[in-house]
């Protein structure tokens, strides 16, 4: 941690969000994944800070922010106008947006409704959702992302993730990591004391929830104008390389950095590498 960054929160769409930021300028809006919180963005915080207002949330669910108790309030339009409400209520009309896992899933969504707020957009290791849904059609998608259809469940995969001190949040995060020194013990406690918090695992397993429910999957989508850059960790074990493949039918003016022996958890696992990929392509 570092004293230089501010916890704050902020009111948006009926509910309030925690996050933390740090530095001046323009605004990078930072959005995380499951199961993690605004504390998976701490290697770039400080590096984009130099420049920038860096503004880490914690999503609707998570950790420090309201946990609403109906499923329903877990869905992509719900998250989209949670976005739209924060960078408003920061005083700014649009961002630079970044999103990992499902926190790249809103970011595609956000973009795709509201243009105009995003100024650059960089997704990692989230395929665009387009592609995501073809990926549902072919068997080894469908493996990788059986864990979906578990968490479709009512209360089993709520009990089998915190069993025995969060042991299944643990092996999620450092067992798939490829550099398990990416997560420290303080680390993986953390994530254990964020998602220890009363409410925070059935909200975050509702997003998965209402996944299928909603037009996530199954709308058309127009082609992105803004500039989009993708990370990709190839070793990524619940979302093939293959979903990236094809993604500048949707992306007009695309990017795409592959990091060869690193997990899902890229920002995380090779933050240097990352950051540079991403410093590079702000400055282009």
């Amino acid at each position: 941690m570092t004293s230089d960054w501010t916890h704050a929160k902020i009111a948006t769409n009926g509910i309030q969000l925690h996050y933390v930021t740090q530095g001046d300028g323009p605004l990078m809006l930072l959005l995380h994944g499951f199961p993690e919180f605004w504390y998976s963005w701490r290697h770039q915080i400080p590096e984009f800070a130099r420049d920038r207002q860096v503004v880490a949330l914690d999503l609707r669910g998570y950790n420090d922010s309201d946990k609403p108790t109906d499923s329903s309030a877990y869905a992509m339009p719900e998250f989209i106008q949670d976005v739209k409400g924060v960078i408003e209520g920061l005083g700014y009309d649009r961002c630079v947006l970044v999103g990992h896992d499902w926190g790249g899933a809103i970011a595609w969504s956000f973009a795709a409704a509201y243009p105009a707020m995003v100024e650059q957009l960089i997704v990692l290791n989230m395929p665009h959702p387009a592609k995501f849904a073809q990926g549902l059609f072919t068997p080894q998608q469908l493996i990788r992302s059986s864990y979906i259809f578990f968490f479709q469940l009512p209360w089993l995969p709520e009990l089998a993730i915190q069993a025995n001190d969060f042991q299944l949040l643990e092996w999620a995060l450092r067992g798939m990591a490829v550099n398990k020194a990416a997560f420290s013990d303080a680390d993986i406690e953390a994530y254990k004391n964020a998602f220890a918090q009363t409410g925070t695992l059935t909200a975050a397993l509702n997003y998965y929830r209402n996944v299928f429910r909603s037009e996530f999957l199954s709308r058309s989508w127009r082609v992105l104008e803004m500039p989009t850059l993708m990370i990709w960790g190839e070793d990524d074990i619940p979302l093939g390389k293959e979903l990236t493949y094809g993604t500048e039918q949707y992306v007009r003016d695309f990017q795409l950095k592959y990091i060869p022996n690193c997990s899902h958890w890229v920002q995380q696992e090779r933050p240097d590498l990352v950051n540079q990929y991403m410093r590079e392509f702000l400055a282009a």
